[in-house]
């Protein structure tokens, strides 16, 4: 018998939008699909497979908005790398997801400091973007007595925040763009070395209405993972079978979360209603759901309620 594993369980569940939020946190965190955006949004890894960033990478495992890191007390060994940001002169920041990775170059390699969050309302009152820039900021400047000290600004590390906006405007649905610190020579022509100043990038990923028939692979794959309509199952067969990420024990689970968290998709009184009319009539499925009008959208609702009636395994 198969176990599964923890992603695809967490594929499975749903009620409301707090558990929602935090079921889409802790699927994004699986290394696969952290590996898959860092391929497919940024340069530095756009060469490499996705299993061997999974694997060779990342770093340890991504913290998601549970620790705390009081900057202005608290100096750890280089990377006690945690979910909060706290200064007594600033806000504390909570990141969803933020976690070291290996930067591989042709004789060596550098760390960097990545961040990812999950955003669904795109008009927050302020634009997306400039959070963005605070965010990666507040990383660079808490670098301060955990990265380096005193003067050894030489140690900074580069450090990536990345927006994924479930919902955001039709015009910028289905696009991926990056922010980033470039040279513009205004008199002469010297060039300094890259890594002295390429230290902050914001990427913004739009997802859209139909973005699970993108041609963009990073923007298919995460609207179906992160989609509020399609059932456990069908969910973990596409991204086996599409996309070859493979359900783990931890994925599972979170697939099986967002889906079941996503608003109480299926109604337990109709499942009731079906099995009595099913029982008394002798009907089959599909005539007493026409009968008593289930809905056929969202997609793979009516597949939902017959896995339901007839207790088969989802996941």
């Amino acid at each position: 018998m198969n176990v599964q594993n923890i992603l695809a369980k967490r594929i499975d569940t749903a009620d409301d939008m707090s558990s929602y939020d935090k079921a889409c946190k802790q699927i994004l965190a699986n290394k696969i699909i952290l590996a898959w955006i860092m391929k497919h949004s940024m340069n530095e890894y756009s060469s490499y497979r996705v299993e061997e960033i999974a694997d060779n990478f990342i770093e340890g495992e991504p913290e998601i908005s549970k620790d705390t890191l009081h900057r202005d007390e608290k100096s750890e060994f280089v990377y006690g790398l945690n979910s909060e940001d706290t200064s007594i002169k600033e806000n504390t920041v909570t990141f969803d997801i933020r976690f070291k990775a290996v930067v591989p170059f042709e004789h060596t390699t550098e760390d960097m400091i990545i961040n990812v969050e999950a955003q669904s309302n795109f008009y927050p009152g302020y634009p997306i973007i400039k959070r963005g820039i605070y965010y990666a900021s507040r990383m660079i400047s808490s670098q301060y007595g955990t990265v380096f000290e005193n003067s050894h600004y030489e140690e900074l590390k580069k450090v990536n925040s990345i927006w994924i906006c479930t919902k955001p405007p039709k015009y910028r649905q289905n696009t991926i763009v990056s922010y980033d610190i470039t040279e513009k020579n205004i008199y002469g022509a010297y060039k300094d070395n890259k890594k002295n100043y390429d230290l902050i990038s914001v990427i913004l990923i739009c997802l859209g209405n139909d973005g699970q028939q993108s041609e963009v692979k990073l923007i298919k794959m995460l609207s179906i993972l992160l989609s509020r309509d399609i059932i456990p199952k069908v969910k973990k067969e596409i991204l086996q079978n599409e996309f070859g990420i493979p359900m783990t024990k931890n994925l599972e689970s979170g697939v099986a979360d967002v889906c079941n968290l996503s608003q109480g998709i299926v109604d337990e009184t109709t499942i009731e209603h079906l099995k009595n009319m099913m029982e008394t009539t002798g009907w089959d499925v599909d005539k007493c759901m026409d009968i008593l009008k289930v809905p056929t959208q969202p997609e793979y609702l009516r597949e939902y309620y017959k896995e339901e009636i007839f207790d088969t395994d989802i996941a």
